[in-house]
C-alpha cells in the first residue's frame, strides 16, 4: 500500500522519468562518468598514435634501406646484376619483401580506437545536451549578472580558473542562442567572439561569419544604427556576401522611414562596445524574476536586526523522543514567519555517500506536470536529476526516515519516498509551491496535501545554489549535513503562499539534496487544526 500510495503521488506531483537517449546532462553526479570515459578515450588515442608512429618508423626504415640499394643498383644495373647474389636478392625483394611492405602499409592501427569509440559513443552527450549546457551558461549569466568576458576568461565570483572559452566557443554559444531566436544572448556572445578575434586570437570561424550573425541579432534587438554599421563592416570584408548587401539596403530604408515618421535627424551608431546592459533582457513568464535572481546574488535580503533578534538556536529532543534524548539535534532558526529552522548534523558523511551511491544509477531528468495538458514533461525552470529511494533499498533510508519523524513529530507513514536530486551545470528550480493548489481529487484524498517539507543538504556548493523565498526575501545557503524544515500549510489546511521558493542555479560546484514531503493524513493529533484559517 505504501508503494501504491507513492505511485499515485508520483503521477500527480513533480517526479522523475526514465532516462532517454536524448536526455540533457543535468547531473554532475552522472557527468563525472563522462570525465573518466574521456580519460579512457585519450589513452586509447595515445595507443593509436603510438601504433601509427611505430608503423611509420618501420616504413621509414624500409624506405631508407631500399633507397640505399636503388642508388647502388641504378648506378650500374648490368654490373650490379652480374653478381648472382644481387640478382637473387632483387627477385626476393620484389616477390616477397615488397609484398610484406604493402601489408605493413595497409595495416590499420585505428581499429582499436574506433572500436573503443563505438562502445562509448552511446553514452556521449548529443546536440540537445550541448544546447542545454549552453543555455545553462546563459542562465547563470542572467541570474548572476555576469558578462560574456567573465565566462570566457574563467572569472566567476570567488573563483578564477583556466577554464577558458575560445573565439569558436563563444561563436557556438551565440549561434545556439540565435537558433533559439534568443537574440539578446546571441548579441552578447557574438560580440565576445568578435572581441577575442580582433584581439588576435586564432579561430576557425571567420570575422565575416561572426558579423553576419551579430548584425542581424542587433537588428532584432531594435538597434538599427548599429546593425547598419556592423553590416557595412561585413560588406567591406566580403562584398559578395549573399545576404549582407540586401540586409544593408533593407536596414537603411527602414531607418530612413523611421526617421521620417519620428521627424528625427540621423543618429550614428553608438561607439560604446556592446556589453551586459547595452540592451534590455526580454521579459519572461516569471513575475518575480528580478526579486528571485536578486536573492540568488545575495541582494534584497530582508534580514534585519529586529528580525535577527527573534531568531534563536537550541537543542531539540523531539518532545523527549527516545531517538533524540541522548543526542538532541542542534536547531537554528533561519526565519521567524513563516518559521523555517535548520538542523545541524542531520546526516553524517557516511550516510550522505550511501544515499548518493543508491541514487546515482536511478537519476533521471526531473519533470513537472504541464498545467495545460496534464502530461509529465521536462521544463527549463526545473533543471536537475532526481531519484526516489524507499526503506527497502537500504537500512540507511529507514534510519533517515525515523530521524525525520523524531525531529518533526510528524508521521512519515503517509509521506512520499525520499527524493534525491543532483543539480549540475546551471541546475535550478524556479519559484514554485510544494503544496497542491488544484482541487482535491482521488489521489489527493489518499494522503492529503503536502503539509511540510524536510530538505537535506548533502553537499556544500562553492557558488550559487541557495534556497530562496522571494515573497519575504530569505536566502538559505546549502551546508553539507544540515537540513531545513518548514510547513507548507497552515493548521487549517490552507496553503501558506508565502512558502513559494526556488533553488537558485548552481554557479560553481555540485549540489546534492534529498527531501521528504510529509502529507496531512495521520497528523490529526500530531498537528491539530487551528482556530483560524491562518493559525
Amino acid at each position: 500500500m505504501r508503494l501504491l500510495s507513492y505511485i499515485l503521488w508520483a503521477l500527480l506531483w513533480c517526479c522523475c522519468c526514465w532516462p532517454t537517449q536524448a536526455e540533457v546532462f543535468t547531473s554532475i553526479g552522472q557527468m563525472t562518468d563522462l570525465i573518466y570515459t574521456e580519460k579512457e578515450l585519450v589513452q586509447s588515442l595515445r595507443d593509436y598514435i603510438q601504433a601509427e608512429e611505430s608503423k611509420l618508423a618501420s616504413v621509414k626504415s624500409w624506405a631508407s634501406k631500399l633507397d640505399a640499394l636503388t642508388r647502388v643498383s641504378t648506378s650500374d644495373p648490368e654490373g650490379y646484376l652480374a653478381h648472382p647474389v644481387n640478382a637473387y636478392k632483387l627477385m626476393k625483394r620484389l616477390n616477397t619483401e615488397w609484398t610484406e611492405l604493402e601489408s605493413l602499409v595497409l595495416q590499420n592501427p585505428s581499429a582499436g580506437f574506433i572500436s573503443n569509440m563505438s562502445v562509448h559513443r552511446q553514452y556521449f552527450p548529443d546536440e540537445e545536451d550541448e544546447t542545454g549546457a549552453a543555455k545553462a551558461l546563459m542562465r547563470l549569466q542572467d541570474t548572476y549578472q555576469l558578462d560574456s568576458e567573465a565566462f570566457s576568461k574563467g572569472k566567476l565570483p570567488g573563483v578564477h580558473s583556466n577554464a577558458l572559452l575560445t573565439v569558436d566557443d563563444c561563436f557556438d554559444m551565440g549561434k545556439t542562442a540565435y537558433n533559439e531566436a534568443d537574440y539578446y544572448h546571441a548579441v552578447l556572445w557574438m560580440q565576445q567572439s568578435l572581441k577575442q578575434l580582433d584581439a588576435g586570437e586564432e579561430a576557425v570561424v571567420s570575422k565575416a561569419e561572426i558579423l553576419d550573425y551579430l548584425s542581424y541579432s542587433v537588428y532584432q534587438m531594435g538597434d538599427l544604427p548599429r546593425a547598419i554599421e556592423l553590416t557595412r563592416r561585413l560588406v567591406a570584408i566580403d562584398s559578395s556576401h549573399q545576404r549582407a548587401g540586401g540586409n544593408l539596403r533593407y536596414f537603411e530604408r527602414l531607418l530612413f522611414k523611421q526617421r521620417n515618421e519620428m521627424n528625427k535627424d540621423y543618429e550614428a551608431a553608438s561607439e560604446e562596445p556592446i556589453q551586459l546592459g547595452t540592451y534590455s533582457r526580454p521579459k519572461d513568464h516569471l513575475p518575480e524574476r528580478e526579486a528571485y535572481e536578486a536573492l540568488c546574488r545575495g541582494e534584497g535580503l530582508q534580514m534585519n536586526d529586529a528580525r535577527r533578534s527573534r531568531l534563536f538556536c537550541r537543542y531539540h529532543n523531539g518532545n523527549k523522543n527516545p531517538l533524540l534524548l541522548l543526542k538532541p539535534m542542534k536547531e537554528e532558526d533561519e526565519w521567524d514567519s513563516p518559521h523555517i529552522v535548520r538542523y545541524l548534523e542531520m546526516l553524517s558523511h557516511e550516510e550522505i555517500e550511501k544515499i548518493k551511491e543508491l541514487a546515482k544509477p536511478r537519476l533521471a531528468r526531473a519533470t513537472v506536470r504541464d498545467p495545460k495538458t496534464g502530461v509529465l514533461t521536462t521544463a527549463n525552470y526545473r533543471v536537475s536529476k532526481s531519484a526516489w529511494l524507499e526503506e527497502e533499498d537500504d537500512p540507511v533510508i529507514e534510519r533517515v526516515n525515523q530521524r525525520i519523524e523524531a525531529i518533526t513529530g510528524l508521521t512519515v507513514d503517509t509521506a512520499e519516498l525520499l527524493q534525491v536530486a543532483n543539480y549540475g551545470v546551471g541546475g535550478q528550480y524556479e519559484p514554485h509551491y510544494d503544496f497542491s493548489r488544484r482541487p482535491f481529487d482521488s489521489n489527493l484524498r489518499v494522503d492529503g496535501n503536502r503539509l511540510a517539507t524536510f530538505l537535506n543538504y548533502m553537499s556544500d556548493v562553492e557558488a550559487g545554489g541557495a534556497t530562496v523565498f522571494p515573497d519575504f526575501g530569505a536566502a538559505i545557503r546549502p551546508r553539507k549535513g544540515t537540513a531545513v524544515f518548514w510547513y507548507n500549510l497552515f493548521k487549517s489546511g490552507e496553503g501558506d503562499y508565502r512558502t513559494r521558493h526556488a533553488a537558485c542555479p548552481v554557479l560553481v560546484g555540485s549540489k546534492w539534496v534529498s527531501n521528504k514531503w510529509i502529507h496531512e493524513r495521520g497528523q490529526e493529533f500530531r498537528r491539530p487544526c487551528g482556530l483560524t484559517e491562518v493559525d
